[in-house]
């Protein structure tokens, strides 16, 4: 199920109408055949965190959803302008002896990666785990950030 953000009646915006569809290709490219690798079907048993993406002048924001998965867990790893997040949750072993009535939870070992809008200070790059939120911060690297340019009058 996609969901569409609201838009007024007759109102276009080229721009977000773009920027929608690069998110869309790059969802599509991600890891189409990843279910491929560990022989099982993309929907039985793998799963993809939620990831939000944010810029300002100075960063690029990262939030990803990962309940249930201790920070030990997760690996994040930064390549050509190309952020990439892995681990695994569990199944809980508590019940592994225990009927099955309802299952809802998705485990396994999850891989997202994410082209940035900017390249990044990838020295300067931060990450908190709190409450199963990953929150990640990467400084834009000087010549990525708007410059303010005076004009003069002769």
């Amino acid at each position: 199920m996609t969901l569409t953000r609201w838009q007024r009646p007759g109102y276009w915006d080229p721009v977000r109408q773009l920027s929608t569809l690069r998110e869309e290709i790059d969802r599509l490219f991600e890891s189409p055949l990843s279910w491929l690798e560990n022989g099982s079907q993309p929907f039985s048993s793998g799963w993809l965190p939620a990831i939000d993406l944010y810029e300002d002048k100075d960063n690029v924001f990262v939030r990803v959803e990962l309940p249930g998965i201790k920070k030990e867990e997760i690996d994040i790893s930064l390549h050509e302008g190309v952020l990439t997040l892995s681990g695994e949750r569990r199944f809980d072993k508590e019940f592994d002896e225990a009927e099955t009535h309802r299952m809802e939870r998705f485990a396994g070992r999850f891989q997202r990666s994410i082209s940035l809008p900017a390249p990044v200070d990838a020295a300067k790059v931060r990450a908190t785990y709190k409450d199963g939120v990953l929150a990640i911060t990467l400084p834009k690297q000087e010549e990525a950030k708007p410059k303010q340019i005076a004009v003069n009058v002769d």
